[in-house]
């Protein structure tokens, strides 16, 4: 048997697409993410034998290393092809030990697109294994594996049992309450705000002029004075006084790194970071393109670098000249600053193919991937594209010694918006109505005056996408690390999400509050800031990763021993959310308790009262058995249900999920497939002509019935139909 070349990723989708790169001689094998970890049971670091971490294999990955080690024995060379960061370095090189591979037989590649040209390249230019990126991780790893494992246990005693804290999370958790408390202190300040619609004397003509202010701008406080300048000018003349006309340009934004990419994803799209990250990843594995195979779509999507390869923005100039017109190219290569203080390791998140619009391959994508791509797709090609130019005027009228302005501008020439606008946080300002072409010393008289009294608003809650621009501007996480976060600080019901915006759960409140009174280095900004750079410098090889942990580990051990000391009989109380749900026993207002098994209402007049009720979420849509409401409910297990709220009474019971529509041809509620992705509804009656079986509805396995009390069987474990990534390394 000829010996081959083995190469290892970490999907198998990665795989698919390299293997069809390197054809022939390669065998190419996917590792399903991390397949040696610090154990679960125990810290697994030896803190008094310098921070010597204990790795093990894990469980679940043992028939993916039997394999592993099989294919490596028998190949002439390992090449590991794992993602083109810290954690993929790391990832390298628990291979390396793992698999008992020799230096000689070992070579590392990275890929910082999945094209044809790149993966060959990267093959014929292997390296040894980055060891102070291993490092930077290995401290990362360690050091939140000590804070999680001490701190933790005291959550449990002084809090609640089954709390977690992280590092980071805990700062982007403070962040959050910080928000709120600035919101409960903020005081409003009134303020009020004068419009006049002007009539042109002796020509045709009207416009409106807001108050300005007199010989400076002027903040108009009360209605006092407001009343006065309306007093002032009323029966008066205006003069024009100033017509500024200018030309404006509009340079566009930069093309994406992982920070404003997870932050348009949610302004435009609605999706959650971890959810774009996702989807990302789906798109740098590849994606079987019709007629064009197996394909990655865009570049490695964790980077904080502006930076472009030449041959990309050659190809976007030559793709813009092409499709709108050599006026809609910028001249030349648009190229941007990296800011200060980032890695710079990669290229900006573009596409690999910029010929490969949205349009031509959005049916080779699922909607998702489709969005996202043509959100990274246009943002790229509109990054080498023109200015756009705006033609403005200002014109300021003068009555009374008081000036009002007006000012419109309109689009002369649409350059990039024509392919992309950068999305906002919160709305930008009125471009104004269309102005007649007035001329200094024109006369004007006023026709109507409208007063209007404003307060002054408190900072907007944090949404995802404001929370994860907070986090990069103050160096909180990196580009890796933001998504998860996101999502951590939620999941553990430190944060909720409501309207799309972030606020602190009581149960966040208290643990910051105790964070902040005895773990200050922890949860300060700027420390974790630091704590960012220092690891920054491991990856440099500036510092020793074990240095770095002793010299956190002295002050937070002495914190961890203060706490104890300080907080011994003590039990923190989280204050009760309280329901509108009413008790039925003694009137009260149920609050929502923590069980065993998820949280469920209890009534607040414990232990006189003992009703207790779970938490039911109510559906759109009738029960197809007897038209009664659908509740949402969790078997035993914790998998979401559906059924109806007369439970064993009807028997109705559906893991599908009820939607607002009508089957147009028998009337009843038409359900959807659970679950992500493209949610066509169907209809479950099986008496109508439009009913689909069970085993057409995407899932491998009719469902088990409901039993006779009407509790939900247990989830079944199934694999989604449709076409899946491997699982990404956490």
């Amino acid at each position: 048997m000829a010996e081959t070349k083995l190469v290892i990723v970490e999907s198998p989708s990665k795989a698919k697409t390299i293997g069809k790169y390197l054809g022939p001689g390669y065998v190419v094998k996917a590792s399903m993410g991390h397949l040696r970890d610090l154990p679960k049971s125990t810290m697994g670091v030896d803190i008094d034998g310098g921070f010597e971490p204990e790795y093990v294999p894990m469980d679940t990955k043992s028939e993916i290393i039997a394999d592993l080690r099989k294919a490596a024995k028998q190949a002439e060379k390992v090449y590991l092809a794992t993602d083109p960061d810290r954690e993929g370095e790391a990832i390298s090189w628990h291979l390396k030990e793992l698999l008992k591979l020799p230096d000689e037989k070992t070579c590392r590649v990275t890929f910082n697109e999945i094209t044809q040209r790149v993966v060959s390249e990267s093959i014929q230019n292997p390296r040894n294994i980055d060891s102070a990126l291993v490092d930077a991780q290995q401290a990362r790893r360690v050091l939140d594996r000590i804070v999680g494992y001490q701190l933790s246990p005291l959550l449990w005693k002084k809090v609640r049992r089954g709390l977690s804290a992280g590092r980071v999370q805990s700062v982007a958790t403070r962040l959050v309450v910080d928000r709120e408390n600035e919101i409960r202190a903020f005081q409003p300040k009134e303020y009020w705000s004068l419009e006049v619609m002007l009539n042109r004397v002796g020509k045709p003509g009207s416009f409106a002029a807001r108050y300005h202010g007199t010989t400076k701008k002027i903040e108009l406080e009360n209605e006092a004075q407001t009343d006065k300048v309306i007093a002032d000018i009323t029966g008066k003349e205006f003069t024009v006084t100033s017509v500024k006309r200018a030309e404006k340009k509009r340079t566009a934004a930069p093309p994406f790194t992982t920070s404003t990419l997870q932050q348009e994803a949610s302004r435009k799209l609605n999706m959650t970071p971890k959810r774009t990250m996702t989807i990302a990843q789906q798109l740098y594995e590849g994606v079987d393109v019709a007629g064009e195979g197996t394909l990655g779509l865009i570049t490695y999507m964790r980077t904080d670098s502006l930076r472009l390869s030449d041959e990309a923005m050659a190809a976007a100039g030559h793709f813009i000249k092409n499709r709108y017109g050599k006026d809609y190219y910028y001249g030349k290569p648009h190229v941007f600053k990296t800011k200060t203080g980032a890695q710079d390791a990669h290229e900006a998140i573009r596409p690999t193919h910029v010929e490969l619009d949205p349009e031509r391959i959005q049916s080779s994508l699922t909607k998702e991937q489709y969005r996202l791509y043509k959100l990274i797709w246009s943002r790229f090609l509109a990054s080498q594209m023109a200015n756009a130019v705006y033609d403005t005027v200002a014109i300021d009228t003068l009555c009374a010694g008081h000036t009002f302005r007006s000012t419109h501008q309109s689009l002369k020439f649409s350059g990039f918006i024509a392919v992309y606008e950068e999305g906002r946080d919160e709305e930008g300002e009125a471009v104004g109505s269309p102005l007649p072409d007035l001329q200094e010393g024109d006369k004007a008289l006023a026709t109507d005056v409208k007063k209007e009294q404003h307060f002054t608003q408190p900072p907007a809650r944090y949404t995802e996408a404001t929370l994860v621009k907070a986090m990069e501007e103050k160096g909180v996480g990196r580009p890796s690390t933001y998504a998860g976060i996101v999502s951590t600080i939620q999941d553990r019901e430190y944060v909720q999400k409501i309207d799309k915006r972030l606020s602190p759960t009581a149960l966040g409140e208290v643990v910051n509050g105790l964070m902040l009174e005895r773990f200050q280095d922890i949860i300060d900004v700027e420390f974790t800031a630091n704590m960012e750079s220092r690891l920054d410098d491991v990856e440099a090889g500036k510092r020793q990763w074990k240095t770095v942990l002793a010299d956190f580990y002295k002050q937070f051990h002495q914190e961890m021993l203060d706490a104890e000391a300080a907080l011994e009989g003590v039990r923190l109380k989280v204050p009760d959310e309280v329901t509108e749900e009413i008790c039925e026993e003694c009137g009260r207002n149920m609050v929502v308790k923590i069980g065993r098994f998820g949280k469920f209402l209890a009534c607040p007049g414990f232990p006189e009262c003992t009703n207790t009720k779970p938490i039911v979420e109510r559906m759109p849509g009738r029960c197809p058995k007897c038209g009664s409401t659908i509740l949402k409910r969790k078997s035993k297990r914790g998998f979401a249900y559906y059924a109806c709220e007369r439970g064993a009474d009807c028997g109705f019971m559906s893991w599908d999920v009820p939607t607002a529509e009508d089957c147009p041809t028998c009337g009843q509620t038409l359900f959807k497939k659970s679950g992500r992705g493209r949610m066509k509804p169907f209809c479950i009656n099986e008496a109508c002509k439009d009913f689909l079986p069970e085993d057409k509805r995407g899932y491998y396995k009719k469902a088990e019935t409901a039993k006779a009390d009407g509790e939900a069987p247990a989830k079944k474990t199934t694999k989604k139909t449709t076409k899946k990534t491997g699982s990404k390394k956490k």
